[in-house]
């Protein structure tokens, strides 16, 4: 649970998840639920390959590609209970075709943001919400 933490805190906790996103190995594949999740994650500045695995051939075949690749994945879908499912579909068919994969950083995202948001789409909005809150607390 996020009880406890500040405004900064939580802030700096999204900030340090959306710098690793941000500095990965270009190998590296950010899947996402959607299209407004990808868009998302470019406005908070992530950059390079990310796929949208509603949208796409199925999820085997996006594991059977990244292995194909030599390519590895970070799991970002959404916190709610079909985003779980959705994780764990891919985390068995990246795990079935001997793709890393990285599921740490959602993990995070969802401790520090779940009290507010539920998806990732939301996540902007709660990034500036959280910077208006500390320049608030500042003044």
């Amino acid at each position: 649970m996020t009880t406890g933490r500040s405004h900064r805190e939580r802030l700096e906790e999204i900030q340090e998840v959306l710098d690793e996103l941000i500095a990965r190995d270009p190998k590296t594949v950010i899947l996402v639920e959607g299209m407004k999740d990808r868009g998302a994650l470019t406005i908070l500045g992530v950059r390079g390959e990310m796929v949208q695995v509603q949208s796409s051939d199925g999820i085997f075949a996006i594991a059977e590609r990244l292995a194909k690749e030599g390519k590895s994945a970070i799991i970002m879908t959404d916190w709610d209970r079909k985003g779980g499912q959705l994780g764990r579909l891919l985390r068995n068919a990246l795990s079935s075709n001997s793709v890393p994969y990285d599921d740490r950083l959602r993990q995070r995202l969802v401790m520090v943001a779940k009290q507010d948001v539920k998806d990732v789409q939301s996540l902007p909005s709660l990034y500036s919400r959280l910077v208006q809150e500390v320049q608030v607390r500042r003044s």
